[in-house]
Parts: structure tokens; sequence; C-alpha cells
């Protein structure tokens, strides 16, 4: 039966989980550094925190990975700031109250004071020290380095982090609530570790402040006793040092173990695992190394003169585990008997050749080496399959016709590491992988050289190098994009795609493209095939649009406009024009993105006049270009496109309607980034930013 919640059976979880408790607490460690306590309060708070220092160590353990904890700086933080107030408070009760006994601050800090350390000072100031030692000089040092070598390498890495996610996206392997994901975990990891460098600085400052409140306490104890309480310089030193040291030791030790937990949190890596499963896994799994460890102890504990019981013992212990473990990978790697072969039958009688044994050519077809194979193998781990899959998925959104499956076959002939990709059973690309080391590749600018194998990338071209596993993330702090085998060969089959796009739409797909649009508008297709234009004619549009990289996703209005001007033309090449102009606002928007403003390279007005000139045939001693004419522009085009790249912006080049079928298809081979756009083809709400002019 549920109950109502009423003011009196609140409890601290529902305090927490309304968002006041934190605030609160803040304001009561504050509280503490003015307002006096009694010692059944300081006994409880010094108890929480002790818990408290444990319970963080404890989660630091069994989190599977630190950014689960991300709120871990804060509550070192906090956990600081409540250790200082309580050196505070528990400093105020000793000096005001220590002459009464060493109960008067409390049993917790008697407890240590005469327990731990048996009411000797002199033991307790020894012990502190060597605890604020190993504090200050061990474990807050090296948390401390490593919190700040941590969070610079995760600052240096996230450029090439995001180009991953970029280039993974682009290539259809991940989709964009998966690259959203991706990119909040990268900028979350980089904040984690940032405050994590900053968090280790309290640690740090809360040891060298432990030292100098426990030499104030001792001298002022002293010094309040003589001269307040009339008691001897002994009595003074005992009463006082006893409970200042038990004060020291109490706030000791959950230092001791936050700083612990801060350094195990920073050297964990960042992936998910189970750490008490992986240190045992890592350390004791290996039998050679428990094996060599039994013998080196057995030989020493046969030396005369050495405690021979315990290090045999625990010789003997090493033995037995690595016989264990030894006979446990031979149960893993026990052979399985072999089936008995059935009695070979004879062969059937050969049937006679029909038309069922010409088999068709693979539209899109993949070819690897025998050493690829476990890539498309899904017993063996291979995940090629699942992301050619999300290859055509995102080409099939972004072209605007479903892309043909990709059919995938080993090929003896190819050497073991490469792979070819077959467009109508020809070779259009192809390169060799390392199944088992990842390709960093250079972006452009990166910050170092790495170790491996140098290469290519074999979609784009650019630097790259083979590199181990384990090198990822040091090649990502260079500025390196790392992609394991698998996404090379995506990346590649979705770079080819684009480029072939056109020759992979058929008669078939228009027309499967043409029977959806019908269920919506049944009228416009039946107007226009095959009363205004013949289904060839259509194809070869669409076709001569994919060349050029306009999608074809807005068939709607494709097929209005060859319906309005199928009439007057049944020219695929002018069809295609004034197509282009209905979709302009789609294909500037594809070029510049959300921006108002494009920017754009135009032909001087005399190459221009002589590029018109030659295309109407007007000057007949010059019907063409001259070569050395064609040269230059073309260098000069590449250069200024290549510049447009550096800065980031699109490549455009900006022409009359009449050059700019001829100018796209000139320099479509040469350099294939840039787009050539006519004067009509810009939408009325963009603005034109003229960056260059090329001339002769």
């Amino acid at each position: 039966m549920a109950t109502a919640t009423t003011p009196g059976n609140l409890n601290l979880g529902a305090i927490l989980r309304s968002g006041i408790g934190v605030p609160v607490g803040v304001l009561a460690v504050l509280a503490m550094m003015v307002l006096p306590l009694p010692p059944i309060a300081l006994d409880v708070l010094f108890t929480f925190n002790i818990a408290l220092s444990l319970i963080v160590v404890m989660a630091v353990f069994y989190v599977a990975r630190p950014l689960e904890f991300g709120v871990f700086p804060t509550v070192l933080l906090l956990a600081t700031l409540l250790r200082l107030a309580l050196n505070v408070a528990s400093t105020r009760v000793v000096l005001l109250h220590g002459h009464n006994g060493s109960h008067a601050a409390g049993r917790v800090i008697e407890s240590f004071g005469e327990f731990v350390i048996g009411g000797n000072y002199a033991v307790g100031v020894i012990v502190f020290a060597i605890l604020t030692i190993i504090n200050f000089v061990v474990v807050t040092k090296g948390a401390g380095r490593i919190s700040e070598v941590s969070a610079r390498f995760t600052l240096d890495a996230m450029p090439g982090k995001q180009m991953a996610i970029d280039a993974d996206l682009n290539a259809g392997l991940i989709t964009q609530d998966e690259a959203k994901i991706r990119r909040t975990e990268v900028r979350t990891e980089a904040d984690f570790y940032g405050s994590m460098d900053g968090a280790s600085k309290f640690v740090r400052g809360d040891a060298t402040a432990g030292i100098l409140i426990l030499v104030i306490n001792i001298l002022g104890g002293v010094g309040i006793g003589m001269m307040s309480h009339d008691m001897s310089f002994g009595d003074a030193a005992r009463v006082y040092a006893t409970l200042t040291i038990g004060d020291g030791l109490v706030a000791q030790l959950p230092a001791l173990l936050l700083s612990t937990a801060v350094a195990i949190i920073v050297t964990r890596m960042s992936g998910a695992q189970d750490m008490g499963g992986e240190v045992a896994k890592q350390l004791i799994g290996n039998p050679k190394a428990l094996a060599v460890a039994a013998a080196l102890l057995g030989v020493m504990g046969l030396i005369p003169g050495m405690p021979n019981l315990p290090f045999l013992l625990i010789s003997a212990l090493c033995g037995w585990g690595a016989w264990k473990l030894h006979q446990r990978s031979l149960v893993k790697t026990e052979p399985v008997a072999a089936p008995v072969k059935p009695v070979a039958m004879p062969p059937p009688e050969q049937k006679e050749l029909t038309w069922d044994d010409v088999q068709p050519v693979d539209i899109i077809g993949l070819e690897v080496g025998y050493r690829l194979v476990p890539l498309v193998d899904k017993a063996q781990g291979g995940d090629l399959l699942a992301r050619i899959k999300g290859v055509r998925r995102k080409l099939t959104q972004d072209l605007g016709f479903l892309v043909q499956a990709v059919h995938i076959r080993d090929n003896l002939d190819l050497p073991p590491n490469a792979y070819r990709i077959n467009l109508a059973g020809v070779p259009v690309g192809e390169g060799t992988i390392y199944p088992e080391r990842e390709l960093a590749i250079n972006p452009g600018k990166v910050f170092g050289k790495l170790n491996g194998i140098e290469t290519r990338d074999p979609a784009f071209g650019m630097e790259a190098v083979w590199i181990e596993p384990g090198a990822r993330d040091h090649a990502q702090t260079f500025g390196f994009t790392v992609v394991d085998a698998s996404t090379v060969i995506a990346t590649h089959l979705s770079h080819v795609i684009q480029v072939h796009g056109h020759e992979l739409l058929g008669h078939e797909e228009v027309q499967h493209l043409l029977n959806a649009l019908a269920k919506t508008a049944p009228k416009l297709v039946e107007d226009l095939t095959p009363r205004v234009l013949p289904l060839g004619t259509v194809v070869r549009v669409l076709q001569a649009l994919l060349a050029e990289r306009v999608p074809i996703r807005n068939m709607r209005t494709i097929v209005e406009t060859l319906a309005e001007h199928g009439t007057r033309t049944q020219d695929p090449l002018q069809l295609q024009s004034v197509v282009r102009v209905a979709l302009g606002r789609q294909i500037v928007q594809d070029i510049a993105g959300m921006s108002t403003e494009l920017p754009v390279i135009t032909l001087e007005p005399d190459l221009e006049q002589l590029l018109s000139n030659s295309l109407a045939g007007t000057n007949a001693a010059s019907p063409g270009l001259e070569p050395g004419l064609a040269e230059r522009m073309q260098r000069r085009l590449a250069e200024a496109a290549q510049r447009q790249e550096m800065t980031g912006e699109p490549a455009v080049l900006l022409v009359p309607p009449a050059l700019r079928q001829t100018l796209a298809k000139f320099m479509r081979a040469i350099v294939p980034n840039m787009h050539v756009l006519a004067w009509n083809e810009i939408p009325d709400n963009r603005k034109v930013r003229l960056v260059t002019a090329v001339g002769r």
C-alpha cells in the first residue's frame, strides 16, 4: 500500500534525490569551521569521513569505466573540504578541553591516540610522518603527475577522435545519433581528466596542510597547557601531542584512501573493463610467470639461514597455480575428434549445359584474399558485413535510390592481404590491408611521426601508416585519424559507389522510383512516361545528375520539371540543365550547408569569351582550346581549389549556363572535388562571394 510522504518520514535518500542535500551539506561543513562541536558529534563525523573514503575507493574499483564516476572530482573536493573542516573543529576542542584528559576530544581521537600508537606520542609522530610522506611524496605526487599527463594527452587527442567519428559517419558506419553520443563521450572524457588534474592539486594541498596543522597544534597545545592550565612541560607535551597525533591520524587515513582512489582512477584505461578480473587475468593468468616465480622462491627457500617455511610455502602455492592454469589451457586447446568421413559416392552423371549455367555478373562485387576472410566471417568476429550494410543504407539515403547488394567472395588469385572492388565485373578499386593492425591517416596536419608500415589511404590517397592497436591513443594524440581494417574497406567501398553511382542506376531502378512516386502523385508519373518522355531518356537524365554528384532524392521536383520541359526537347543534356536549375536550392545546400554566403571562383572575361566562341564555333581558326591554354587553366583551377580546401571552404566554379556542362566534364577527371555551377542555379536567398578569378 502506498503511503503519503510527510515531513516526519523524510529520509536521507529523499533529501539527496531532491537536490538540496549537497548544498546543505556544504553549508554544514562551512559551519563546522565556526561553530563548536561536542565530542560525540566529532566521533560521528570522523567515522562518517572514514566510511565515505572507503565507499569512494570501492566505487573506483567497481565502476566499469572512469567516466561512469564522472562526479569523482567534485566528491574529492567535498571530501577534502570535510576533512579540513573536521581538523578545524577538532583543533578547537583539543586546545580548549585537552587539559581535561584524552577523552575530551571524543572516543575516535582517543582511540587513535592511545590504542593505535600505544599512547606513545613519539611513536605517533613517527607513524604520522611516515603516513604523510607516503601520501605526499608517493601517492599524491604520482597521481597528480598522471592526471596532468592524461589531461594533456586527452585534449591533444580530441581532434583526431572527432575526425574519426566524422569519417565513420560519412562512411555510413554509424548513425547521426551514434555520432552525437560518441562526440559527447569525447567531450566528457576531456572534461573529466581536466577536472581530475585540478582535483589532484586539492589532495596534494591537503597533505601539506596536515603537516602544518600537526606542528601548529602541538606547539599551540603545549603553550596553552603551560600558560593557561599550569601544566608542566612534560604533561602538556604528552596530553596535547597524543591528542594532536590521534587527530592527525584520523584525518590522514581518509586522506590516504582518497589519494589512492585518485591514483587508481587516473591509471585505469578509458575503456570498459572489470578491474578485479583484468588484474587477476593479466597478473597471474600466465602459467609461465607463476612457474618461474615458484622456481626462484624455491631456490631462495633452500638457502641456509633464510626463512625456509614462508618461501617454500609461497613457492608451492605459485607452482600449484601454474600447474592448474596449464591444465586448464590444455583442456581448452584439446583437439576435437574428427568426424568419420562418409564413404565417397560415385559422382552423378553430369547434366547437359543449359542457360541456367550462365551466371549473371554481380553489379557490385568485393573480392578478398584468404587472410581477409575472417573480416567477413561472423563466426570469427568479423564485422565487415554489418559495416557494408551500414554503407548501403547511408548511400541509399544520400543518393536517392536503392544501392544494390554487395556480393563478397574470396579470391585465391589475390595476394593474402589484398581486396578488390568490382562494378559489373570490372575492377574499379583495390588495396592492401593488415587485419591485425590499424590505419593511422594523416588528415593534413599532424604533430609527430609514427612507427609502422607506411602506405596511402586506398579511398582518398592520403598519407597513412599501419600501426599496432596499442599505439592508437598515441597516434590520435599526434592528430592522426585511426580506423580499423574493416573501416578502411567500408570507406573505400563507399567512395567507389559515390563516384560510380550513375553506373548503378538503370531502367529497373528508375522504374521502382517512378512506381514509388506514383503512390502519392499518380497523375504526374502518368503524364511523364511514356506520353512525354521515354523511360530511357529519364534514365539518362538521372544518370547525368548522379555523375555530377547531384542526389536524386527529390523525385517529385525532377519529374515535374521533366514533364514541363519534355514537350519542347528530348535532349538529355538540355533536360539535365533545367532539372539542375529546379534543384538549385538542394545543390547549393549540399555544397555550402546553412551558410548564407557561397564562395565562388570565376573565369576572367576574356577567357570566358574565348571559351564561349570556341564552343559556339564562331572562331573557325580555333575550334577548340589550344593544349597550352587548357593545361594552364587546369593547373590554375586546381591550385584555386586546393587553396579553398586549405581554408575549409568548398571549391565552386561559377560560369555561364552555356559553359557549365562542358567545364564540368572538363574538370571532373582533373579536380573531382570542384563543383561547377551555372549562374541561374544559385537560389535568390544565397549571397555570392568572389574568391578569385582565373585567367589565361
